[in-house]
């Protein structure tokens, strides 16, 4: 049985998850010049790490579609102090406007240290703390985790996707705007 090749990208903050041209932001284009390939799934142009990239439509859904449940791990570095009271609404399911997310894994986590900067910083606050967090969902719906951390009220200033299935990201030691390639077994 063969198996596709799948490109994992570092994808860096303010591109854009399309290779098509696009006024503001750069696109995916600018990193991965190969033919045929989209994103399975995306990422947000405020949003940094992990992005999959395929040429086969069925293995693309698989890996983007919420009912195959694939799991995608991001930190989040959020505003504020995160209490276990707001930890706990992320493990229940979070209620957005539209629907009510499933039970996300979450949990307070250090400041990781083998994280990039990002470019451009985020804003500080000398005020306001920051607190990072881990967050495992399965549904991946439009900016979902931004909106889940702001819905329990710690707006999230920097996101990083870190892990779609058992691929980590930092296993494969990319720095930002870099890929490589993969196969299915990296990932499911």
């Amino acid at each position: 049985m063969k198996t596709t090749p799948l490109i994992v990208l570092n994808k860096p903050f303010g591109v854009i998850s399309q290779f098509s041209e696009h006024e503001k932001h750069t696109t995916l284009k600018s990193y991965v010049s190969l033919q045929g390939y989209y994103p399975a799934g995306r990422l947000d142009t405020d949003s940094e790490g992990l992005l999959l990239l395929t040429n086969d439509g069925k293995l693309q859904a698989k890996i983007a579609s919420p009912k195959f449940k694939v799991a995608k791990t991001y930190w989040a570095q959020v505003e504020g102090t995160v209490t276990e009271e707001a930890i706990a609404q992320l493990h229940k399911g979070v209620r957005l406007k539209e629907f009510t997310t499933l039970p996300a894994d979450a949990e307070i986590i250090p400041e990781p240290e083998n994280l990039w900067e990002r470019v451009p910083p985020i804003r500080e606050r000398k005020n306001i703390p920051t607190t990072w967090i881990s967050i495992t969902i399965t549904e991946g719906k439009n900016r979902q985790v931004r909106r889940m951390c702001a819905a329990i009220g710690f707006p999230c200033l920097r996101l990083v996707r870190v892990k779609i299935g058992k691929l980590n990201l930092f296993t494969k030691n990319l720095e930002q705007g870099s890929w490589c390639f993969i196969s299915q077994t990296d990932l499911f």
